[in-house]
């Protein structure tokens, strides 16, 4: 299976509502519920109007539409990690999985993602 890096910071943040968020932007992942508007965007393009932000992240994501019915493919990738000590946020879009971790634990998930015979590129 391949991992593909992408190369930009990440900020995960609350807004007060998605006016200023630039939808357009290559990457822009929004959650809507009755308790919060999220944003993850790149760390660049956070919007002024965020109540609470955490910025530091780095993402990549498993490369190729994965159908629906595939299971446990995040499982392995989330064990893996755990058992090494790397929190991670993830976001599941229609295609594929994208999974964040703090910049300070990014190669290291990549390292041992490796050495589990992922593609890592």
């Amino acid at each position: 299976m391949k991992i593909k890096e992408v190369e930009y910071d990440f900020s995960v943040c609350k807004v007060i509502d998605y006016s200023q968020v630039n939808l357009n932007s290559e990457y822009c992942f929004i959650g809507k519920t009755d308790e919060e508007n999220s944003l993850v965007c790149m760390t660049d393009q956070v919007p002024e109007n965020v109540t609470e932000r955490e910025d530091g992240w780095k993402a990549f994501r498993i490369q190729g539409i994965l159908d629906f019915s595939l299971i446990g493919i995040l499982s392995s990738i989330s064990s893996l990690l755990a058992e090494n000590e790397i929190g991670i946020f993830v976001i599941s879009t229609y295609n594929t999985d994208y999974i964040l971790t703090q910049k300070e634990e990014y190669s290291k998930a990549l390292e041992v993602l490796s050495a589990a015979g992922y593609d890592v590129s």
